[in-house]
């Protein structure tokens, strides 16, 4: 049986996605993984060149393979500036960076 709401107009699609997957739990999940592929515009292209993000965490550690271990040390000591960038204006909040070292580039 079809449900319906109080007000049978259309909305958005966009609108109609946000609800739903507010509803069903998973907003927050989204927001973090959109960590994954905006990564390169929020650390910039020096940065982006020597490293890969590759996934979220449902805890919210966002794993990051770096190109070389230097590089590695040097983004483990800039994890807070990256975290602050990261987390800004999202809904779901990354609350750590492991980085790896390893060819993924």
């Amino acid at each position: 049986m079809a449900r319906y709401t109080k007000d049978p107009r259309p909305v958005p699609l966009g609108e109609a996605l946000t609800r739903y997957l507010k509803s069903a739990g998973l907003a927050k999940r989204v927001g973090q993984a959109s960590v994954v592929e905006e990564w390169a515009d929020l650390v910039g292209p020096q940065i982006a060149r020597v490293t890969t993000a590759e996934s979220v965490t449902p805890d919210g550690v966002l794993r990051v393979r770096v190109q070389t271990a230097p590089w590695a040390s040097e983004l483990s000591l800039m994890t807070p500036q990256i975290l602050a960038r990261v987390n800004a204006s999202r809904t779901g909040r990354v609350r750590g960076i492991r980085w790896f070292v390893g060819s993924g580039k």
